[in-house]
């Protein structure tokens, strides 16, 4: 038997998960068993990392030549088109849902919040990898500056990119939203972000796969369920294409 590392072994597992969903019914049954598998996923994963266990973080020396953008790679919106010609100076984060405190914050209020630097690996479910040095706020500091409501059990992140006609969105559980390593990043390598990659705003979800860091990011909602958001299944790729909602690596 290969001894793979974990991360390696749980990133197959989850990918394969993903594109299995894509070919098979979608009854209520198939269902109820792949939100089995996942739930059974997500267990494992954090059992044998921890809830705040985290993943490996790298050199300069070792962050790739490039970091290369996927799914949206262009926002066509005009405000974001201007925003993004003159540096963002209007665009605004909301954090609204279940908090007790909403917040509208412009980019110079968000880089003025607590910090944290990080040079991690991105592993995409296509499966191609590269590292990169993110800076952003803890998504923690965020949350804990609206005050979260004890209601909540899902952070829900809507972004400015629309890919087949839909707005993309995101979500993640509370246990990841509070992980160290969850931050809202603006910047790649020392530079503001690229349009590519994300720009002005985007997640580092590190211990999922990429489909989960979202991008563009404009608000950021505290819920309860998302079952009346898309199709419910907690995101873009979710909805569409039957990837599992918990990716976990």
């Amino acid at each position: 038997m290969v001894d793979l590392p974990r991360r390696s072994l749980l990133a197959g597992i989850a990918a394969l998960g993903a594109g299995a969903c894509t070919k098979i019914n979608d009854s209520a049954a198939t269902r109820s068993l792949f939100e089995a598998a996942e739930d059974g996923h997500r267990n494992l994963h954090r059992a044998l990392a921890g809830k705040q266990g985290l993943v490996p973080e790298y050199t300069r020396a070792e962050r790739s030549p490039t970091f290369r953008g996927n799914g949206s790679v262009t926002v066509a919106d005009p405000f974001y088109r201007s925003q993004l010609a003159s540096g963002f100076p209007d665009w605004r984060l909301a954090v609204t849902g279940l908090v007790e405190q909403p917040l509208s914050l412009d980019l110079n209020q968000i880089k003025a919040l607590p910090q944290r630097t990080q040079i991690t690996r991105h592993d995409c479910v296509e499966g191609w990898s590269a590292i990169g040095e993110w800076q952003g706020v803890p998504l923690a500091a965020l949350l804990d500056a609206a005050r979260v409501k004890p209601s909540a059990k899902f952070i829900v992140f809507r972004c400015a990119d629309v890919l087949y006609g839909r707005d993309y969105y995101e979500s993640i559980d509370l246990v990841d939203a509070y992980h160290p390593q969850t931050i809202l990043a603006h910047t790649l390598n020392g530079e503001a972000l690229p349009e590519k990659n994300g720009a002005p705003l985007r997640m580092r979800i590190e211990r999922q796969l990429g489909y989960k860091h979202a991008k563009y990011v404009k608000a950021i909602e505290a819920v309860e369920s998302f079952a009346a958001i898309g199709q419910g299944r907690g995101g873009f790729w979710e909805d569409i294409a039957g990837y599992q909602w918990y990716a976990g690596i």
